[in-house]
């Protein structure tokens, strides 16, 4: 009777923290995109933030419910039941199940069943989609901190959104905008922290990065104990129709649910390692707190701590050599007497760990189903040995995926619109590979073939000879200097040799914004090259039109290595190919492992397709032979290395510029006024630089964004003052309960 007045006393003590009856934000985020599209922007934002306000009031109540009732209604240290087995099981399991109805009953002011949102909503959420929303409605109402806030939360999260990326740039540039609007709403502590422990850690600052580093693990550990509360959550079946019949009895749907709750809870470990925007964690994030402090503390001499660390390091990985020897070093220094045990909030976490695991295997051995294991300090002991084989396996494709993840992350956005990645490294069993498509039109393809037609008919620079490679093709090469030559003399169009310029320019972009974003590529070497199927010569053949190799090294394939010596480019980083055409047998890219012969990946060329990959020994390739037909395509190398960047381009470029001025003299003797002004009486003044300037600033502040996605056009069409975006949400298709609980618009 005292314990369950404490419990009243408890629910009554956190009704009176409640700010009375939380409306279920699912109702509040469908009412508040209404608003959205009907263009009540000032109703939205209010809408949307009281959406967001309950989605975290409802966390906050579930972890603070399932905090009380695990100490008010615990179910070790009880007293043993006089009365049959299952009292005693179950009985506790009732209590708690009371305490977390009243509790969160009583904060949140009405059924927790009624806060019970769709998967769809809930992703939503996890995502930030409704700051998506919300920039909009705060920039309509002006409220431009606001609105840059709310960008700035949806981007962090999503960073590959493209167009959100090109609104936080317009938003740097708008008069009004401080630096520190730019903040994360939802920023978790930990990260913040962690990253600048790190940053000290690499400077060698190891004060203040013990400071922060231990300030990390102690708010990652708390959100990682929040992250477990939240796991307690309904019974999530992915077959929502399942036959009656068919439905698990008593025994095996509670094992069901518990096990999925062991399985959820161990996943949080990844949630806390993945910083917002990460589609991958950091590996081994609690251990390697434990590993940077430990040299932290040793460098600024404070032993002792520095031998905590190293023993709770100890506990995820006992085998450490290096540990090991740092161990028997700080009992020398410390004295052999004095016990050095590992903090007792990591033995718990790892003991913790440990017993749920054991739990997970056991049912998975003898229950099935499946385990994604997130450490990879898990003892093989503690698998059941039929299992150990298929742990490694996945531990395997972690870590690849990881690898790939880490590739993917690195990478920036496209910066023009209308190509489309057709095949990433993972597709073509690689890494550092990729295929664009729709870089260049039908028609661009066709003019740079005409230009190959012309060189050739000019018999200067294009000459066919036998190929270097095979006797059984002939090879046609032309560079960029060459073709603006060709042009200059008039034997080819200007027009066809600039988009050669043009084309490899676009592909140049395309592949460092791809692959090294922030970093430039310079060009090493362009070709527009053809190779010719010599008919009387493909009976019998048995070559390649381009025998396997790599780009920047020599290739052994007997001892397995590639040598980055002369006479290999060793400068060159990343390679391409602009395909040009198709009409023709053969000839297509391939790549393969380090012996040369075992075939990873292949390219069939097309208009337009652009191949690209680094061009180290990751990545041997070659042709097959072209067997009938003429095959063409720009072949593109590319070098970060300023000074072997391609000179012959340089020059090609001062003949463009110099073909220009010419022109544009030409076109102001023909155009010249009758009073020596360049303009002639019909032409409309210009404004002044003055007027020109002030109209320009007061473009770039009232409309900085151009026009938006379909959405915000019909809002207001040719509007170029608001933001748009590639991946502004659309409008619920709503479940058929949730159009019952929405009729009931809440106000």
């Amino acid at each position: 009777m005292a314990s369950r007045l404490c419990l009243c006393l408890l629910l009554a003590a956190a009704a009176a923290t409640s700010p009375g009856r939380l409306v279920p934000y699912d109702l509040l985020y469908a009412d508040g995109v209404r608003a959205y599209f009907a263009r009540d922007w000032a109703r939205a934002a209010e809408l949307l933030q009281r959406a967001l306000h309950s989605y975290a009031g409802l966390r906050a109540a579930r972890r603070a419910c399932r905090a009380a009732c695990r100490r008010e209604a615990a179910f070790l240290g009880e007293p043993p039941g006089a009365g049959p087995w299952e009292a005693a099981l179950f009985g506790p399991v009732l209590q708690r199940a009371d305490c977390l109805q009243h509790c969160l009953g009583r904060r949140l002011g009405a059924a927790p069943s009624a806060h019970r949102a769709s998967r769809v909503i809930r992703r939503d959420f996890e995502r930030r989609e409704p700051y998506n929303y919300l920039q909009v409605a705060f920039f309509q109402l002006k409220k431009l901190d606001q609105a840059v806030s709310a960008a700035h939360t949806f981007f962090v999260a999503n960073p590959q959104h493209l167009q959100m990326r090109e609104d936080i740039e317009k938003y740097r540039r708008m008069s009004g905008v401080r630096s520190d609007n730019f903040r994360d709403l939802e920023a978790t502590p930990h990260w913040e922290a962690y990253e600048a422990g790190v940053q000290h850690y690499d400077a060698d600052e190891y004060l203040q990065a013990v400071t922060r580093l231990e300030e990390s693990l102690t708010e990652a550990l708390s959100a990682l104990e929040e992250c477990r509360a939240l796991c307690e959550g309904p019974w999530e079946d992915e077959d929502d129709e399942e036959e009656e019949e068919m439905q698990p009895g008593l025994y095996e749907a509670i094992a069901a649910h518990y096990i999925q709750v062991l399985k959820c809870r161990q996943q949080c470990v990844l949630e806390i390692a993945t910083k917002p925007g990460r589609i991958s964690a950091t590996e081994d994030f609690i251990p390697s707190h434990l590993d940077l402090l430990q040299f932290a503390y040793d460098q600024v001499g404070n032993q002792a701590l520095a031998a905590e660390c190293a023993a709770s390091y100890l506990l995820f990985y006992p085998m450490d050599e290096l540990m090991l020897e740092k161990m028997n070093q700080y009992r020398t220094e410390l004295g052999e007497d004095r016990a050095i045990t590992a903090r007792e909030r990591i033995q718990h976490y790892v003991q913790r760990s440990l017993m749920e695991k054991k739990l997970i295997y056991y049912a998975v051995e003898h229950l099935g189903g499946t385990f994604n294991d997130p450490d990879l300090w898990t003892p093989d002991e503690l698998i059941p040995e039929n299992l150990r084989e298929k742990h490694r396996e996945d531990q395997e494709k972690q870590k690849q995926e990881t690898l790939d993840v880490e590739e993917r992350d690195k990478r920036g956005p496209l910066p023009f619109e209308g190509i489309a990645v057709t095949m990433d490294s993972h597709q073509m069993n690689g890494t550092q590979r990729v295929v664009f498509d729709r870089v260049l039109t039908e028609s661009e393809c066709k003019d740079l073939l005409r230009l190959t037609k012309a060189a050739g008919e000019a018999g200067d620079g294009y000459r066919a000879r036998r190929s270097p490679h095979t006797p059984h093709e002939r090879f046609e090469g032309l560079t960029v200097l060459k073709a603006m030559q060709l042009a200059q003399n008039g034997d080819v169009d200007w027009r066809d040799a600039k988009l050669l310029l043009q084309a490899s320019e676009k592909s140049r972009k395309i592949i460092e914004s791809y692959f090294t974003p922030g970093k430039k590529l310079h060009f090493s070497f362009t070709h527009l090259v053809c190779r010719t199927a010599v008919d009387e010569e493909q009976e019998g053949r048995m070559d390649l039109s381009h025998p396997v190799h790599a780009d920047n090294c020599l290739l052994d394939p007997e001892g397995q290595e590639c040598w980055r010596e002369p006479p290999a480019y060793v400068y060159r980083d990343y390679s391409g190919i602009l395909y040009l055409n198709d009409d023709f047998q053969g000839g297509g890219l391939f790549f393969t492992e380090m012996d040369t012969v075992t075939v990873t990946a292949e390219v069939h060329p097309k208009c337009g397709r652009l191949v690209a990959f680094s061009s180290g020994k990751e990545n041997p390739h070659g042709v097959w032979a072209v067997s009938r037909g003429r095959r063409c395509a720009v072949a593109l190398w590319y070098t970060h290395s300023q000074e072997h960047a391609e000179q012959e381009r340089v020059k090609a470029e001062e003949l463009i510029e110099q073909r220009a001025v010419e022109q544009d003299k030409t076109d102001g003797e023909e155009h010249q006024g009758p009073d020596g002004s360049g303009r002639s009486s019909s032409e409309p003044p210009v404004p002044s630089s003055e007027t020109r300037a002030k109209s320009e600033r007061g473009r770039r502040n009232l409309g900085s964004f151009s026009k938006g996605c379909l959405h915000i056009q019909e809002l207001k069409p040719g509007a170029s003052e608001f933001p748009r975006h590639l991946h502004t949400p659309e409008p619920r298709n709503w479940s058929e309960k949730e159009k019952v609980r929405n009729c009931n618009s809440m106000e």
